[in-house]
């Protein structure tokens, strides 16, 4: 084996971020599916192919896309960043996405179209950290299978108002906590014995890390990633939005700082709606387990849903 096939002694691969998006999440599809709904399959596939030179409208995780993408350059082979489409549409459906992707000049190479079955299994074998669906029941198994995985939507009056400043080429990611990047194992007592035995728990742990949830994965990618530049250089830039407040904001602390990872912001809101701080962060994209959450983040900031934890078993 030559020099040139292995990593030098010492030194350690390059940091990849693989994250695998659905065809309906990356661009408008609303009218097609609805062609699907309404007249069945075989109109669906006609109507595809007739129009697969009519480049598809951006969806919700356009504007994600491109600047996750955008990063690579600023990365300088560091690290990559690689964005893999799934997709239920056949490969011959699927030639109009393929078209639109060219079209809008997105740098994706690797896609499964699976011809009416789920793709999220794909994902994993696509090396994904993070899958992200406009259907919510392929996001569930996802994450039942240990993939970080998410239901991306976005209110479409705040859409059309736009969002991305031309200039502005900072990636900004949002997480809650609870359920999210860390287990749900709080947000139990807090649901079964109120805000009081919540705060005297988390007090009484506040030297005892969480466990993990769902997002910890991608958020130490995403942290990989970050050291790659000076922080003050950064591409990528991560918040910690959460209901918490004192005193169960220092076993938050301490269980990043246990993981080795680093989160750039940190609101303890004390479950004060966190809609206009994620419009003064300026998020990307927000990560919540509550649909709720969600739903009202999404008139200010594009919002997914973690359909994880105690409060997605209702």
């Amino acid at each position: 084996m030559s020099g040139s096939d292995v990593t030098a002694v010492g030194q350690h691969p390059p940091a990849k971020l693989v994250i695998a998006i659905s065809s309906r999440a990356l661009f408008d599809l609303d009218e097609s599916h609805r062609v699907y709904e309404e007249e069945g399959i075989e109109a669906y596939c006609s109507y595809q192919v007739e129009r697969e030179d009519e480049p598809l409208a951006v969806g919700q995780a356009f504007p994600l896309v491109r600047k996750l993408l955008n990063i690579n350059s600023l990365l300088q082979d560091k690290a990559t960043i690689e964005i893999v489409l799934l997709s239920r549409n056949s490969a011959d459906t699927g030639l109009r996405v393929f078209n639109s992707i060219d079209h809008h000049k997105l740098q994706i190479r690797r896609a499964a179209f699976t011809g009416g079955e789920r793709p999220f299994p794909y994902a994993k074998a696509l090396g994904a950290h993070l899958f992200l669906s406009a259907n919510a029941d392929d996001v569930r198994l996802a994450l039942d299978s240990g993939l970080a995985a998410a239901t991306i939507f976005l209110d479409r009056k705040a859409d059309e108002e736009g969002r991305e400043k031309p200039e502005d080429t900072q990636l900004r990611i949002a997480f809650d906590g609870d359920a999210v990047l860390f287990s749900d194992e709080a947000e139990r007592v807090y649901q079964s014995e109120g805000l009081e035995a919540f705060e005297k728990s988390e007090k009484e742990s506040a030297r005892l890390p969480l466990p993990g949830g769902p997002f910890k994965q991608f958020l130490a990618v995403l942290h990989q990633i970050q050291k790659e530049l000076p922080a003050e250089k950064s591409p990528i830039r991560t918040a910690l939005i959460t209901a918490r407040g004192a005193p169960a904001h220092e076993r938050v602390i301490r269980t990043l700082r246990s993981w080795g990872v680093r989160i750039d912001e940190a609101l303890f809101l004390g479950g004060i709606d966190k809609g206009d701080f994620l419009k003064a962060f300026g998020a990307d994209i927000f990560f919540d387990d509550r649909h709720q959450h969600c739903q009202s983040a999404s008139r200010h900031v594009p919002s997914a849903h973690v359909p994880h934890g105690v409060s997605n078993e209702k």
